[in-house]
């Protein structure tokens, strides 16, 4: 396991899912934090991200994907209650596992798949879910206009413009009920005018991200 002595990183962190109402328990801050270190180890060789700095890291990448767990947990809980068993989660474009590997540590509940076209990327997705014990999450490499597996909410961050991660994913979407969640910065207006006539966008949620300035926000759509 990687053990990372970094406290502030740790102090950081915890405040953060703090001010998200997270209510993470010590081992999943200690799996974040993990997580965290195997990004670090594993870009120097894969380059997973522009983003090298531990503490841009956490900002940029751990507490913008805590960001949504609230959300998704929300709309986790809504599908458990109208009878769903298994809940599962495709993250597209995943890169270096964000959010992927996030929504994993912090929704066990939720089988998370991460695809990527890059094979170093998703094979960085499958060293996380052994280092860290994630039974719940798998790296796939494949395009993901390929892949027909139903999944009941497809995600991405900073992945493509609305209308081509849409496009892109559609068979994979599970019918009637599945729908996509696409995280941003600015409301995009301009991509959600150009969404196919058969995609509706059901709410825009403004997210915070603690210690990060700027603006981010949900688009949930589903099949119209």
């Amino acid at each position: 396991m990687v053990v990372n002595n970094n406290d502030s990183l740790r102090r950081q962190l915890q405040a953060g899912a703090d001010v998200l109402a997270l209510d993470l328990s010590d081992a999943e801050i200690t799996q974040l934090m993990d997580f965290l270190a195997l990004l670090q180890k594993w870009n120097k060789v894969y380059n997973l991200t522009a983003v090298r700095d531990p503490q841009e890291m956490m900002t940029h990448h751990l507490l913008d994907s805590l960001a949504a767990v609230a959300p998704l947990r929300r709309h986790v809980a809504t599908l458990v209650g109208e009878g769903k068993s298994v809940v599962r989660l495709l993250d597209v474009g995943s890169g270096g596992g964000l959010p992927g590997v996030v929504f994993a540590i912090c929704c066990p509940g939720v089988d998370v798949s991460c695809v990527d076209t890059v094979g170093k990327k998703a094979a960085f997705i499958q060293q996380a879910a052994v280092a860290l014990k994630l039974r719940n999450l798998h790296g796939v490499h494949a395009r993901v206009e390929t892949l027909t597996t139903p999944f009941d909410i497809i995600s991405c961050r900073a992945f493509a413009s609305l209308p081509d991660f849409v496009t892109w994913s559609r068979s994979a979407l599970a019918a009637p009920h599945g729908v996509w969640l696409a995280m941003k910065g600015k409301h995009p207006e301009d991509e959600i005018a150009a969404l196919p006539a058969d995609v509706a966008v059901f709410h825009v949620e403004q997210l915070t991200v603690p210690g990060l300035d700027a603006e981010r926000c949900i688009i949930w759509m589903k099949p119209a």
